[in-house]
C-alpha cells in the first residue's frame, strides 16, 4: 500500500484495514514521526549512555538540575477528566474482540486497553485492535465464541469502563509502516491511530482520549510525549489538555523523577501507576553487572513489603497526592479457577491482602487481570473510600524516602534455589512460545502473565550467571547448568501438553531464551529480538 508521499505500508491489508489505515490517519503518523523521530532517537541514546555510567560504577539520585520543580509547592496537575475521577478498580488486557467486550462490561471503572505488554505486536493485532476499539465506541462490536457458541455484547454505555489505551514504549518500532524509508515509532503508531479515529468519539460520549504511557525513564521522555499531545491536538483541532495520560513508573530511573514527570505532563496528567513487575525488571537490568549487592532473590520470593519496593510505592503516593494526581496500584494477576476452590481461597486472600495494603497506603485504585477479581478489589477500596471517588486529599506527609531507600536492594529477604531457577526457565519458555504465536496475555500456573514476567525471568538467569551466584540448595549457576535444566523443563512441558505441544514454536522459544540468557552481552528488551522473528 502506498500513495502518500514518503509513507509506505508493507503489512498485508486484511478485512476493513482500510478503515484504520486511511490517508488522513497515515498523514498524522507521518507528521508525528517527522517532527519527533529524531528526539526519540536522542532519548534512547541517552538511556544507553546512562546505562554505561551505571555499569561503570555510577548510581542514581534525585536530579540537582530539577530541584526547583520539586521544591515549588505551588503547581498542580490538571483536575481529573470525566471518566477518570473514580478509578478504584482498573482491569487490564489486550484489545481482541472478546477481551474488549469482557473488560468494558467487567464493572471496573477503567479498562487499560493494551497494545503493549499484554499484547503481541503482530500486525493483525495492532490494526484489528484499533478496529475493535472504534467499533466498541460505535457500539457495533459483538463476538461469538466458535468453540462454545456463547455470544458477547456490550452493556449500556453508562455501565462500561472508561477506555485508557496503552501504546508501545519508546523503544519499539512498527516495522510495517515506513516513513521516509524508516520504521515508524511503535508509540506514535499506536497513539496516532487511536487518537485520529477515536478521540472525537470519546469526546462525544462525555469522556476523552486517555492513555497509559509505559517504560519511560525520565522527565525528558515525558516532555516528548507532552509535545506529541500538543501537536496532535492542534492538528485535529481538539483543545490542548483534552488528552490525559497516566504514566507507569516501572523503571527505577523514573522513580527518581516522578515529580518532574508529572510537571512535564501537568496539563495532560492523569497520575502515576506503580508498574511493579516491570519495575523489578528495571532494577535487575540497570544493576545487572554490579555484583551480589544488587542481586535479588528468585522472582516468586520478592514481595511488595521488601524495603526498596515499599519506598518506591509510598513515594509514588506521596508524590501524586502532593500534586493533586491519582496514584494507581499494581497488578493482581491471579486467574480464578472453577475447579479448585482451595487454590481460589488462598489466592483471593493474597489479592485481598495486597489491595488492603495499597488502599491503606493511600492509593486511589488498583489493577486486576481478570473480571472475577473486580468485586474483590472494589470491595476493599469501597471500604476505604466509601462514597468518595478517590483519596487524593490524603497527602502522606509522613513519607520520607531517600535515594538510598530506593536503592536498598540488598535488604530484600529471600533465597535463590534450584526450584526458583527452574520456575524462571519454565515460565519464560511457556510465555515465549505463546507470545511468538500471537498472544501476549498468557495463563501460566493460575496467573495471567505478560511480557514483564518473561523479562524478569530471563534477566534473573542472566544476572545469576554473570555474577557467579550459587543456588542455596545446589551448585553455581552457569551456562551449562542453565542449558541442562532448560532441556529438562522443555521435556516436562512436552510431556504435560502432549499433542498440544507446538514443536516449532517451542523451538523458537528455546532459541530466543538462549539468545537473551546465555549471551555475554545483555539484551535490553526481550521483545526486540522476539519482534524481529515475526513477519
Amino acid at each position: 500500500m502506498a500513495g502518500l508521499e514518503g509513507i509506505e505500508v508493507t503489512g498485508p491489508l486484511g478485512d476493513r484495514y482500510e478503515e484504520i489505515l486511511t490517508p488522513e490517519a497515515l498523514g498524522l503518523l507521518a507528521l508525528l514521526q517527522r517532527e519527533f523521530g529524531a528526539r526519540r532517537a536522542e532519548l534512547l541514546a541517552a538511556r544507553a549512555e546512562r546505562q554505561r555510567g551505571l555499569s561503570e560504577g555510577g548510581t542514581l539520585d534525585f536530579l540537582p538540575e530539577t530541584a526547583s520543580v520539586r521544591e515549588d509547592d505551588s503547581w498542580r496537575v490538571a483536575e481529573p477528566a470525566p471518566g477518570l475521577v473514580d478509578r478504584r478498580v482498573e482491569i487490564t488486557g489486550p484489545t481482541d474482540r472478546k477481551m474488549t467486550i469482557n473488560a468494558l462490561n467487567s464493572g471496573a471503572k477503567v479498562w487499560l486497553a493494551d497494545f503493549e505488554d499484554a499484547n503481541t505486536p503482530l500486525w493483525t493485532n495492532m490494526v484489528e485492535g484499533q478496529l475493535n476499539l472504534r467499533d466498541a465506541l460505535d457500539r457495533t462490536l459483538d463476538f461469538t465464541d466458535a468453540r462454545t457458541g456463547r455470544s458477547y455484547a456490550l452493556k449500556d454505555d453508562a455501565e462500561l469502563a472508561t477506555i485508557v489505551v496503552r501504546p508501545r514504549g519508546w523503544h519499539m518500532e512498527e516495522k510495517h509502516v515506513l516513513v521516509d524509508g524508516e520504521p515508524v515509532s511503535g508509540s506514535l503508531f499506536d497513539f496516532g491511530l487511536y487518537f485520529f479515529h477515536s478521540a472525537r468519539r470519546q469526546i462525544a460520549k462525555g469522556k476523552g482520549p486517555y492513555f497509559y504511557l509505559p517504560k519511560m525513564e525520565g522527565h525528558l521522555e515525558a516532555r516528548l510525549w507532552n509535545d506529541v499531545f500538543d501537536l496532535a491536538q492542534d492538528t485535529l483541532g481538539i483543545p490542548r489538555g483534552t488528552i490525559r495520560a497516566t504514566v507507569l513508573i516501572e523503571t527505577i530511573p523514573a522513580a527518581f523523577e516522578m515529580e518532574e514527570i508529572l510537571y512535564e505532563l501537568r496539563d495532560h496528567s492523569a497520575g502515576l501507576n506503580a508498574g511493579r513487575w516491570d519495575y523489578l525488571f528495571s532494577v535487575i537490568k540497570k544493576f545487572r553487572d554490579r555484583g551480589a549487592g544488587f542481586v535479588l532473590p528468585e522472582r516468586n520470593a520478592i514481595t511488595m513489603t521488601a524495603p526498596f519496593m515499599r519506598a518506591y510505592t509510598e513515594l509514588l503516593v506521596r508524590t501524586c497526592h502532593k500534586r493533586g494526581a491519582h496514584a494507581i496500584g499494581g497488578m493482581a494477576a491471579f486467574i480464578p479457577s472453577r475447579r479448585d476452590e482451595e487454590v481460589n481461597k488462598v489466592a483471593l486472600e493474597k489479592v485481598r491482602a495486597d489491595k488492603t495494603r495499597e488502599s491503606g497506603d493511600g492509593f486511589d485504585g488498583s489493577w486486576v487481570a481478570h473480571p472475577d477479581l473486580v468485586p474483590v478489589c472494589r470491595e476493599v477500596f469501597d471500604g476505604v473510600l466509601g462514597d468518595r471517588p478517590n483519596q487524593r486529599d490524603r497527602l502522606r506527609e509522613d513519607v520520607r524516602v531517600s535515594a538510598s531507600d530506593l536503592l536498598n536492594v540488598a535488604a530484600t529477604p529471600g533465597d535463590i534455589t534450584e526450584a526458583g531457577l527452574r520456575n524462571n526457565i519454565d515460565v519464560a519458555l511457556r510465555y515465549l512460545a505463546t507470545w511468538l504465536d500471537g498472544a501476549g496475555a498468557v495463563a501460566i500456573h493460575n496467573l495471567m502473565e505478560d511480557a514483564a514476567t518473561a523479562e524478569i525471568s530471563r534477566s534473573q538467569v542472566w544476572q545469576w550467571i554473570y555474577n557467579g551466584i550459587s543456588l542455596k540448595d545446589g551448585p553455581k549457576v552457569t551456562k551449562e547448568l542453565v542449558g541442562r535444566i532448560l532441556e529438562e523443563e522443555l521435556a516436562g512441558i512436552r510431556a504435560e501438553l502432549g499433542e498440544a505441544f507446538n514443536e516449532p514454536r517451542y523451538n523458537q522459544a528455546v532459541a530466543l531464551f538462549k539468545e537473551v540468557t546465555l549471551a555475554d552481552e545483555y539484551a535490553e528488551f526481550l521483545t526486540t529480538p522476539a519482534y524481529e522473528r515475526m513477519e
